[in-house]
Parts: structure tokens; C-alpha cells; sequence
């Protein structure tokens, strides 16, 4: 009867570890095994640097390009009246691009009829117009060129068109800054 306790099911339940050494390299393995696995992953994603996909977007250059200064400020000398541009010369600069074709609605240079109306104005209202803008005409004020500069423009460009308006005068040191005239660029 004690032979029928022991039947070939009983085999069957036994587990694949039999002896102690068994026991003690599966555990072992148990946990060295994960342990290396993650080390191997952590290195793989963070030793290497790889760039973003289809993006320089954090590199030095691109950064430097996002942060430059957008604008920076140059100190003229106001009475250094020698370096200042001609009207004839700030037309070409600045105006003949609309004023010669008559782009946008500009009267064009020469053209009295067009320019008699805007001379009746007077040089003042002509040159508030051309330092803050009027119409399709962006405000010239505050650029390449000084007031100054500018009024010389429009006196250039009525006189040339049946006006005559008297050259603007020179601005004074005194008047316009002591140590010179700031101007953003």
C-alpha cells in the first residue's frame, strides 16, 4: 500500500530547481540580471547625444540667432553738417522707389500737377508726412536718416515739382544735443 502513495504524477509537480545550487544561481541571476539590463538601457539613452529629429533648433548657432539684440543705437554728431546727405542724395536712398514710378499712389517726382495740391500745404505738413507717414507711405523717421536729412528730401522733391520751398537750415550743436544725437538703427 505505500508503493501506491508514490505514483509517477507525484514527479510532476516537482519544479525545475533540485538542489541548493540550483536555488542560490537563480536568485542570484534573479537579480543581477534586471540590475545590468537597466544599466545597459540608461546608457544607451542618455550617454550619447543625439540630435532632435529633423531639428537644430537647440544647437549653439540657433540659440545665438534667437537672442541676438534686435536693434542697436549709434551716436551721431548733429553739427558735423559735412557728413549730412543732400536732399538729392536721401531721394535716391529712400524715395525713388515710389516716387519715381508713382508706386502705391506717390506722386511722382516732377509731376506738378500731382505735387501742387501737397506744396499749398506748405513745407511743415510735407515734412510731418514724411517723418510719420501718410497714406501707403511708411514713416521715414527714425531711420538711415535724420529730420534733417529727410526735410532736405521733401524740399528736393517739391522743388523739382514746380515748388519753392527754401532749404531747411542746419541744425544748431547747441540746440540738438551737447555731446550728439542718439538715433535707434
Amino acid at each position: 500500500m505505500s508503493d501506491a502513495q508514490h505514483s509517477p504524477d507525484h514527479d510532476a509537480h516537482e519544479g525545475p530547481i533540485k538542489t541548493p545550487k540550483q536555488l542560490v544561481v537563480t536568485v542570484v541571476l534573479a537579480f543581477v540580471v534586471p540590475v545590468v539590463a537597466i544599466i545597459l538601457l540608461v546608457n544607451f539613452v542618455a550617454l550619447d547625444k543625439k540630435p532632435a529629429a529633423g531639428s537644430d533648433g537647440l544647437a549653439a548657432e540657433a540659440v545665438a540667432r534667437r537672442i541676438q539684440p534686435v536693434g542697436t543705437i549709434e551716436i551721431r554728431d548733429a553739427s558735423d553738417v559735412a557728413s549730412l546727405k543732400t536732399g538729392e542724395q536721401v531721394y535716391a536712398a529712400q524715395c525713388a522707389a515710389c516716387h519715381t514710378s508713382g508706386a502705391a499712389g506717390a506722386p511722382k517726382l516732377g509731376d506738378a500737377a500731382a505735387w501742387a495740391p501737397r506744396i499749398k500745404t506748405g513745407y511743415e505738413a510735407l515734412l510731418t508726412s514724411a517723418l510719420k507717414g501718410k497714406g501707403s507711405m511708411g514713416a521715414q523717421g527714425g531711420g538711415d536718416f535724420s529730420d534733417f536729412e529727410i526735410g532736405r528730401a521733401v524740399v528736393y522733391m517739391a522743388n523739382q515739382s514746380g515748388g519753392s520751398l527754401a532749404e531747411p537750415k542746419a541744425p544748431a550743436a547747441a540746440a540738438s544735443a551737447p555731446a550728439g544725437n542718439a538715433t535707434a538703427k
